[in-house]
């Protein structure tokens, strides 16, 4: 028309480069112009090589790492500078512009190729590209070569902080069985006059806390890598209620707080650890009494909603921020009204509590208003299959049968306490601080049982226990391991070396009475 060239034409002798490429590059159209640049024939060029087989090592990298990402993301790219080598492996300077397009489910990306002679200009751009990527594959290896020595550095802190927890429970531990002891022997007399025994009684539940407060320290990072165990029975709530309410009371008229407990549903029965339950129990209603201000109020509901048995404690104190509701069961987690009011603690009372729960197939909820507005604290459990309680076992006597018994602790008050309580209770009680005096006294007398430390200054009691089994009649007493040091490998390291029973300190007198009054396999003689 009017001497115009035809579209054909117009596309083939074109002043620029034309082609098609597919997704990999292979070219499957040509214009005539591109052919001739690069000095091949349709047939040669067509079907036969990808565009990427004509471009420069550099520009090659370049179109991997930067032009195939932007057509993914915004379908075109534009105003490239590059390079194209003919047949002969001559280099051309183009600006390139390349389109993607889909059809009928294919990818087709359209080259323009338009010759320049900015050659230096475009070697510029390359070189600044290629360096920008060296700098950022150099930045990449460095953080990842310093992340993992972060994580070598987290896992070593992560270790000695679990060397260090169990250590401290131990020392800690130390202390605390003399005075367990002393608790005991003093209780032992029932003419003591009542307000002394009152004394006694908060003497034995703050002892309590105390010991329960250490056992935090370790629970807590056996929760954390899932090595709690829990000793589940069949528990009424109520009962567990009861005992973390006598607990607090003290502190609850301490601050004048106006402090109400709703047994809704007194038959609920649940499968769980009593002690680990009165510890949740107990850390809820410390944490209410303490962050509410003097003369408010605190409350404690146990409901039953179908299958769940529900406790609810409730305050009007500083309440929680939305934002802080999230993390509040984070390890050590405080939030700062808190902590400027705070009157002690450690800060995984919650994260505890959360933990404990969960083992026990529950869930817990904090809920609030806002600053300022309390907050409640939502604990459900699942009920036990059967509600119902078993009979409870008959109560041992205070006194045991008469039996012999070695003492072995290096702890020279913990040992003389523990021999106190047992001639107090009938039994015939021997005392040394050494492995090698235990084995020197064990020539001229012979107990039914022996109490041993594990950790001697001589021997361990590991080793005691080994050598015991092997002396004459050794076989027959009953050993028991009596340490601070009470997760479950050193159970496991008790029981390998004959030990009978493993007691953790401070010990727990109603399981030592009862560990007593168990029938001996072979009467000891002194």
């Amino acid at each position: 028309m009017n001497g115009l060239p035809d579209d054909a034409t117009l596309y083939q002798q074109a002043p620029c480069g034309l082609l098609v490429t597919d997704a990999a590059g292979l070219i499957l159209r040509a214009n005539a112009t591109l052919c001739r640049w690069l000095g091949y024939s349709q047939a040669a060029l067509v079907g036969k090589l990808r565009i990427q087989d004509r471009l420069p090592v550099g520009a090659r990298i370049f179109h991997q790492t930067h032009c195939l990402p932007i057509l993914q993301v915004q379908g075109s790219v534009g105003q490239l500078q590059m390079e194209i080598r003919d047949s002969s492996g001559q280099r051309m300077p183009v600006l390139v512009n390349i389109a993607r397009r889909t059809v009928d489910g294919h990818i087709f990306d359209e080259w323009s190729l338009a010759a320049m002679n900015e050659r230096r200009s475009y070697e510029r751009e390359l070189l600044a590209a290629r360096k920008t990527a060296e700098h950022a594959l150099e930045a990449r290896l460095e953080a990842e070569t310093q992340l993992r020595d972060l994580n070598g550095e987290l896992s070593d802190a992560d270790r000695r902080k679990d060397e260090f927890l169990a250590t401290l429970s131990h020392e800690l531990r130390n202390p605390l069985a003399p005075m367990r002891s002393v608790l005991e022997v003093l209780k032992l007399d029932k003419a003591r006059p009542a307000q002394e025994a009152k004394l006694l009684d908060v003497f034995d539940r703050q002892l309590g806390h105390l010991t329960h407060l250490v056992d935090d320290l370790m629970e807590m990072s056996r929760i954390t890598q899932n090595r709690m165990e829990l000793r589940r029975a069949p528990v009424a709530l109520a009962d567990i209620v009861h005992s973390a309410v006598e607990d607090v009371a003290a502190m609850m008229r301490a601050a004048r707080h106006d402090f109400t407990v709703t047994i809704e549903a007194p038959g609920a029965v649940v499968d769980a650890d009593p002690t680990r339950l009165a510890q949740v129990l107990v850390n809820l209603l410390t944490n209410a009494c303490k962050y509410t201000p003097d003369g408010g109020a605190v409350s404690l509901t146990l409901r039953q909603e179908g299958e769940q048995a529900v406790i609810a404690v409730r305050d009007n104190g500083i309440g929680i921020p939305p934002e802080a509701l999230a993390t509040i069961f984070g390890m050590f987690s405080q939030l700062e009204p808190a902590l400027r009011r705070a009157k002690g603690g450690l800060g995984i009372g919650l994260a505890l509590v959360r933990g404990i729960v969960a083992l026990h197939g529950g869930d817990i909820e904090a809920a609030s208003e806002g600053a300022g507005r309390g907050s409640t604290f939502t604990v459900r459990l699942p009920l036990a299959p059967v509600q119902s309680m078993p009979d409870a076992p008959a109560r041992l006597d205070e006194a045991v049968a008469p039996t012999s018994v070695l003492v072995v602790d290096d702890n020279v008050d913990a040992a003389e306490m523990l021999a106190m309580f047992l001639h107090m209770s009938g039994c015939a009680a021997r005392t040394v601080h050494t492995g090698h005096a235990a084995l020197a006294l064990l020539e001229t007398f012979r107990p039914q049982v022996a109490l041993l430390d594990i950790g001697l200054p001589d021997l361990t009691g590991y080793e005691l226990a080994r050598r015991i089994r092997t002396l004459p009649g050794g076989a027959d007493i009953l050993l028991v391991a009596a340490t601070g040091w009470g997760q479950e490998n050193d159970r496991q390291l008790a029981f390998e070396a004959g030990f009978d029973h493993h007691l953790t300190k401070p010990i727990d007198f109603e399981r030592l009475r009862a560990l007593l009054a168990e029938p001996r396999r072979v009467g000891g003689s002194t």
